[in-house]
């Protein structure tokens, strides 16, 4: 049974990494906001200290995260998914954007964690990884994959264009998703960790995006890029009874990662706005209800409902995980209502707070735009919703649409 009280482990490395977002992040969150693509050099201090977390299984990369080798616990186990989403959610309450740029702690980070080999972990554990799955002709549909993966000699040739890769210039490597052969479907396609000076890989531009402004977003174009035959990662052969299976395991890491990301900005925000309303002098109670209190006050104690349940839904996935048992329902859950809820609670708050919200004199217009990218990338919130239904109805990706 999940135990909803944080161990005291967890309590430390979270407090953590709160005092990083609130001395570190949030103090030039609205620098970084007005300077799209510079690079924040406060993060370089940083460093050092992601490595350790990492090193103690604690980080988004930690080598612990989502692996079926860790030792069989007595009863909960809170690991490396618990410890990430309670991090994220702290440093997210600082900054999402700039959070999304700290040194080794890239999405493609999990998709290593998840699927890599205990011989690519020790290789692949500690280096700065993106993740490259969207490509022109699609979005949500990650089974439509065409960059194509070709095995010559020793090596992998990959070509195609990635985009919307988080991340895509500063990481040091690139998780690919590529198809081995195109013939088989979706079984074919397999992730390949890509050097950042493989031959061959390049950034052909950086978006400029209504949010996250201090993360930077890259297209990458492969052009007959060369890596090594052992950086396909996780299982080489085609099973076309398992499908995808192997890559789409890594959305059952990141997608409760993103979930937090929402959840830690629902909470800035929520705090934001319970100060500006008592500053106007509308008091919120929990003791009367709602409808017997200030317009206002009855629509904090609604948003901050959809936040508990949202931060629920993600505690819940990571347990999951840390527990091993499968949450590919428990994550898309998480997701889609964290998604959902972090832009509703952020446009609201804009507008329960008036001009001054509208303003750039608080934050909260920021984090509504830095929230929408929460409910659209590691799925849309079609996608989740999509998901969700053919687990419970039992369909197949065939059979609903």
């Amino acid at each position: 049974m999940i135990n909803l009280e944080l161990p005291k482990k967890l309590r430390a490395s979270a407090n953590q990494a709160h005092q990083v977002a609130a001395q570190i992040l949030r103090p030039v969150s609205r620098k970084y906001d007005l300077a799209e693509h510079e690079y924040p050099v406060e993060l370089d201090t940083m460093a050092a200290m992601v490595e350790g977390l990492n090193d103690s299984g604690q980080g988004a990369s930690g080598a612990a995260l989502g692996r079926g080798d860790q030792p069989k616990a007595v009863g909960n186990a809170n690991g490396g998914n618990m410890s990430s989403l309670m991090n994220v959610i702290e440093t997210c309450w600082g900054d999402v954007g700039l959070t999304l740029s700290i040194p080794y702690q890239g999405l493609g980070n999990s998709a290593i964690a998840a699927v890599a080999t205990d011989e690519q972990l020790e290789r692949f554990g500690k280096v700065w990884a993106s993740m490259a799955i969207t490509e022109p002709s699609f979005g949500s549909d990650s089974a439509a994959v065409t960059t194509t993966a070709v095995l010559d000699g020793d090596e992998w040739v990959l070509n195609g264009e990635k985009i919307f890769v988080t991340a895509g210039e500063r990481s040091t490597h690139v998780v690919v998703w590529a198809t081995v052969d195109k013939t088989k479907g979706r079984a074919a396609i397999k992730s390949f960790v890509v050097p950042r000076e493989a031959p061959g890989l390049s950034v052909a531009r950086l978006e400029h995006k209504l949010g996250i402004k201090a993360s930077d977003t890259a297209v990458l174009l492969l052009q007959d890029c060369r890596i090594p035959k052992d950086n396909l990662l996780g299982d080489p052969e085609v099973n076309v009874e398992k499908g995808f299976a192997g890559v789409m395991q890594t959305f059952d890491n990141t997608r409760p990662i993103v979930a937090g990301m929402a959840i830690g900005l629902g909470r800035a925000v929520l705090e934001e706005l319970r100060g500006i309303l008592e500053e106007a002098g509308v008091e919120v109670s929990y003791d009367t209800p709602a409808n017997n209190q200030h317009a206002a006050a009855a629509e904090f104690l609604a948003l901050e409902a959809d936040w508990e349940a949202s931060y629920l839904l993600a505690l819940r996935a990571a347990w999951m995980a840390d527990n091993k048992k499968p949450n590919s329902l428990e994550a898309s859950m998480s997701k889609a209502k964290a998604g959902r809820t972090g832009t509703a609670v952020s446009l609201k708050a804009v507008e329960l707070a008036g001009s001054y919200g509208y303003s750039q004199r608080p934050l909260l217009e920021k984090w509504a735009r830095d929230s929408k990218i929460l409910d659209i990338f590691e799925g849309t919130q079609q996608i989740q919703q999509l998901i969700i239904a053919r687990r419970l109805l039992g369909k197949s990706s065939a059979e609903l649409k």
